[in-house]
């Protein structure tokens, strides 16, 4: 028993005390209070309410015995249903805290102070950016470009493990940025743990809502980035800033789609923009006939296209040609 820290039992709210009469109790069942006080080297009314607590929490039973003497209640059984206790009550805590949430949302909001907020400097809008994916039950949506606080985009840790409680993430990204090797294997992650990932070729704004009750955007658009960002919370201005990403991402092209772009491709869609005959774009790719046919279906199927020339519109539209 001496391997083991008294302190095991502070994840279910009880001291080091109180860890040190359990495991003595364990190693010696059946001690009274004074060969526990004598052993432990702790006061009579430290030892009191230790072993108070122990019994209130079910790890320790009084014997019915002059004087009263102690046993411990076996580990697995008295500590699993100890920790079952203590998460159903934080799982309350957090219906409370989601409740409390939802009605300081739906409360009326008179005044401009009460509908955005102001937050300054890097380390307030890290926290705040994690903070909203945190309390995010549902959909975080993110236009991300530059300009970065640091410089550089950060890896977006939080956002995984929003993933992975099942809360769905649409993100449209400046596709330039999409050519740097480091940034394309974050989205990449991204991607493959779940989240729905457009770009677009030129997003001249930065934002991210969650659960379209509030969204979080800079300042400022001027590089570098000022470490400035201003909250809205539910109101008309938050309505039309969900209206904007929705309208964006029915404009943008698919991850995927953007990835797999080759030069080639992007002289295709051109060709095809332009008007020019199925034999034309051939000879001037120097391609096969069947390189054409399989190609054109796969844009075709990726822009959202009927016809080739339907195709070349989307391309052009989308910044792709």
């Amino acid at each position: 028993m001496d391997a083991f820290d008294v302190g095991f039992l502070e994840p279910i709210g009880l001291g080091r005390v109180e860890g040190a009469v359990y495991l003595r109790l364990l190693r010696s069942p059946r001690a009274d209070a004074s060969e526990l006080a004598a052993d432990l080297d702790v006061s009579g009314s430290r030892l009191g309410k230790a072993i108070g607590n122990l019994v209130a929490a079910g790890l320790v039973a009084k014997l019915a015995v002059r004087p009263v003497r102690y046993v411990p209640a076996p580990p697995q059984v008295a500590i699993d249903a100890l920790a079952l206790r203590r998460a159903e009550e934080l799982d309350r805590l957090r219906a409370t805290a989601r409740d409390l949430a939802a009605a300081y949302e739906e409360a009326p909001r008179g005044h401009a102070a009460d509908l955005i907020e102001l937050i300054e400097g890097g380390s307030a809008v890290r926290h705040h950016i994690a903070q909203l994916q945190l309390a995010a039950q549902e959909e975080v949506l993110i236009i991300d470009c530059p300009p970065y606080l640091g410089g550089t985009p950060e890896f977006n840790v939080t956002e995984l493990q929003a993933l992975q409680r099942g809360v769905a993430y649409r993100s449209i990204y400046h596709m330039p940025l999409l050519d740097d090797p480091t940034r394309l294997a974050q989205v990449a992650t991204y991607t493959e743990a779940g989240e729905q990932a457009r770009a677009l070729v030129d997003v001249r704004m930065k934002m991210m809502i969650a659960d379209r009750r509030v969204a979080l955007l800079p300042l400022s658009s001027d590089e570098p980035d000022t470490g400035a960002r201003i909250v809205v919370h539910r109101s008309p201005l938050l309505t039309a800033l969900v209206a904007c990403f929705d309208l964006l991402w029915d404009r943008a092209t698919p991850i995927g789609t953007a990835l797999r772009g080759t030069r080639r491709d992007k002289e295709m869609l051109a060709l095809l923009a332009s008007g020019m005959k199925d034999a034309a774009i051939m000879r001037s790719l120097d391609i096969t006939q069947r390189t054409m046919t399989r190609r054109m279906t796969e844009l075709l199927d990726e822009l959202g296209a009927a016809t080739r020339f339907q195709a070349g519109i989307q391309a052009n539209r989308r910044g792709l040609v």
